[in-house]
């Protein structure tokens, strides 16, 4: 089937132009329309994970690629979220009645893209049939920009960058675009240089990272422009998509779950083994095999063609939850995301678990651990514990941290080997009994499995910032949910830490600046006391 490619523009009810690039088969058939609204260049349109639109157009489809407010070439100025919901449903209005059309909508792509089918959604208008959102924040404080409570600084900062260096080059201010291009490439994690902060500040679209550094609450500036807010009333069939290792992992399973709750329409899950990008069978230095590779374009085609054409395909997936495990390396299917069975791992040391890796230990039965132990961290902020892969840092992905692991502010705990296999799937959840010297302290935790030759791959962690020195109670968080089989003759380590950067901002503990950078002379060591035992019970909880 030929196709032809053509750019067409629309005037918004306020009068800004969007532009979009249209691929429509050769025929004289009515047909559907796939959208897809983003800010990084139409002719990019998601293919870095998608296939091309010609690939979706010659499925029976018109796909219609647009540049938002403010990019490419429409009109008007970028306001990171702010517009998106008259304008989707403006640009839906348009499309509706598109030359070829007959007036069915689906949308698709990820990450910003994704988000722009949430906000087209809450538009509600009528041509809008289905939507799959892949890798998006549901809750944009929770899900996007902060990870329990703590600034999620390496992302935002190059996601602020790479935005403002494009609306420097829009404005052709040449000298701000080559700093912030350049910064781009070598990211200025341990401070932000004059020519680049004045850059920044001028350009980032809503000066949006110096607003999300400032609220470091889930305040109002939050609920204004998280989608979630306005998503009561909305219900779509929807293609969920998420990765293990993708930063915004937390937003996509949390619309799901809230979907599936109260939806009468089919909602769908695949997470396979990928980072935000790139969607294929290796991520970090392990290859999970050729049935890790991406199948949702197939998956998306077969998904609307049932929804916008009314043909069952065969490649549209047989149950609603599906996951690739890692360790069998193969997909799985599920009913439902978490079981109700769980599983404790409780830590236990003799005061050197930082100093040695095989003092810390993880059991099955606390009753063996009678003694209070009491492991300590000393953060030195001329040496902060480096991030390595997890789904928080880019590159992302799974990697070997068996060298990492021997620095003395890390603290392991190692189960025993596994004399069975071990599944671990959904959400993992740590109570941890802690206390600092200072106002305010971060906990970073790794879960890896070792292998008998010593050698330690990191499989999910979680971050946590705490406000509140109180050791009577566990501090409780969520990790990354993951979904691996850990083989026989391995085993199951934890791993503890104060920082771990520049995947999130360091903690100074200071109670004036505990969201600022740890660049002042205020900066002192900060000790944080992890307790464990008969009345301190810390331990791992999962679903297997």
């Amino acid at each position: 089937m030929s196709i032809i490619k053509t750019t067409q523009s629309f005037l918004t009810r306020n009068g800004i132009k969007l532009v979009s690039d249209i691929y429509r088969p050769n025929t004289s058939e009515k047909l559907p329309v796939l959208l897809m609204r983003q800010p990084y260049g139409r002719a990019i349109a998601s293919t870095v994970v998608y296939g091309h639109p010609r690939w979706y157009a010659n499925h029976g489809y018109i796909v219609v690629i647009q540049d938002v407010r403010g990019r490419g070439d429409s009109e008007g100025e970028f306001r990171l979220f702010e517009s998106e919901i008259e304008d989707g449903y403006d640009t839906l209005d348009w499309i509706a009645n598109l030359e070829g059309s007959n007036g069915n909508v689906g949308m698709y792509g990820f990450s910003y893209q994704g988000m722009t089918q949430l906000y087209a959604a809450i538009s509600q208008h009528p041509a809008l049939k289905t939507i799959c959102p892949a890798m998006i924040g549901y809750d944009l404080y929770t899900d996007w920009a902060y990870e329990n409570g703590a600034f999620c600084y390496q992302l935002n900062l190059a996601w602020a960058i790479q935005l403002a260096a494009e609306t420097a080059r829009l404005k052709r201010d040449l000298p701000a675009y080559k700093t912030l291009y350049l910064a781009s490439r070598n990211l200025p994690i341990y401070d932000i240089p004059i020519t680049v902060d004045e850059a920044l500040r001028k350009y980032c679209p809503s000066n949006f990272y110096y607003q999300w550094l400032s609220n470091t609450e889930n305040n109002e500036y939050w609920q204004k422009l998280s989608p979630k807010t306005y998503f009561q009333d909305i219900d779509l069939p929807m293609l969920h998509i998420g990765g293990w290792f993708d930063a915004y992992l937390r937003g996509t399973l949390n619309l799901y779950q809230e979907m599936k709750t109260k939806s009468k329409f089919q909602q769908c899950l695949i997470v396979g083994v990928w980072g935000h990008i790139p969607w294929g069978n290796t991520l970090g230095s392990r290859s999970f095999s050729s049935f890790a590779n991406s199948n949702i374009d197939q998956t998306q085609i077969a998904w609307f063609d049932k929804y916008l054409k009314g043909i069952e395909n065969n490649y549209l997936p047989k149950e609603n939850i599906n996951l690739f495990q890692m360790g069998s390396n193969k997909w799985i299917t599920k009913n439902n995301l978490t079981n109700k069975t769980n599983k404790y791992l409780y830590l236990k040391s003799t005061g050197l678990a930082n100093i040695k890796d095989d003092d810390g230990v993880l059991l099955v039965n606390n009753q063996e651990n009678n003694e209070f132990q009491e492991d300590i961290i000393v953060q030195d902020f001329w040496r902060n514990v480096p991030s390595l892969g997890g789904h928080s840092f880019v590159p992302s992905g799974v990697f070997k941290r068996t060298e990492l692991d021997n620095r003395s502010d890390i603290i392991t705990y190692t189960s025993n080997f596994l004399t069975e296999e071990l599944e671990i799937i959904g959400d993992i959840e740590l109570e941890i009994f802690a206390q600092s010297d200072q106002y305010s302290f971060d906990l970073s935790a790794i879960l890896s499995q070792v292998f008998p030759d010593g050698k330690v791959y990191n499989f999910t962690q979680g971050h946590i910032r705490i406000l509140q020195n109180n050791c009577e109670q566990p501090i409780k968080f969520k990790l990354q949910p993951t979904c691996i089989k850990l083989e026989k003759n391995t085993a199951l380590r934890l791993s503890i830490s104060t920082t771990n950067f520049p995947a999130y901002l360091v903690n100074t503990g200071d109670k004036k600046n505990y969201h600022h950078s740890f660049l002042n002379l205020e900066t002192t060591p900060l000790t944080v006391n992890i307790f464990s035992g008969k009345d301190k019970p810390s331990k791992i909880i999962f679903n297997t």
